[in-house]
């Protein structure tokens, strides 16, 4: 008896809809990961990009517990000389809350081309609404 391995030409995308208000940021980023990386099917395959769309709305409204608003920063860097760039969570969350969203859920992928490839599956929005009802997507809980 062989293994089954999935092939990314026999996979069947679908797209679902989570809603982050009022759920934590982190917990809202695994679930949209798990489902970004296709681990909820049966067919899962690591080395295949096996996952389903995911459309993020709300993320003005999700939520930071403990201190994490003023003790968690987003830093990054130039390359250059002194070139560290910090923000805090609390300023992030109120002007880019969809990039926030977006790095937690990307922190959580593989670091290789299948998450990287996952991560454009991804959408954010500030929102309620979102242009994609065209998808007809699925809502999670």
């Amino acid at each position: 008896m062989s293994t089954f391995m999935a092939k990314k030409e026999s996979i069947e995308r679908n797209w679902y809809v989570i809603d982050a208000a009022n759920k934590p940021l982190g917990k809202t980023a695994a679930a949209a990961a798990n489902i970004l990386r296709g681990k909820h099917r049966p067919e899962f395959t690591p080395h295949v990009d096996c996952g389903e769309f995911v459309i993020i709305i709300n993320c003005e409204k999700a939520i930071l517990t403990g201190k994490k608003l003023d003790q968690k920063f987003y830093r990054h860097h130039s390359g250059y000389i002194g070139g560290l760039k910090e923000i805090s969570y609390r300023k992030l969350m109120a002007t880019k809350p969809e990039f926030a969203m977006m790095q937690a859920v990307k922190g959580m992928l593989p670091k290789n081309t299948v998450g990287a490839k996952s991560l454009t599956r991804l959408k954010t929005f500030r929102g309620a609404e979102h242009n994609h009802a065209a998808q007809k997507p699925v809502v999670i809980d």
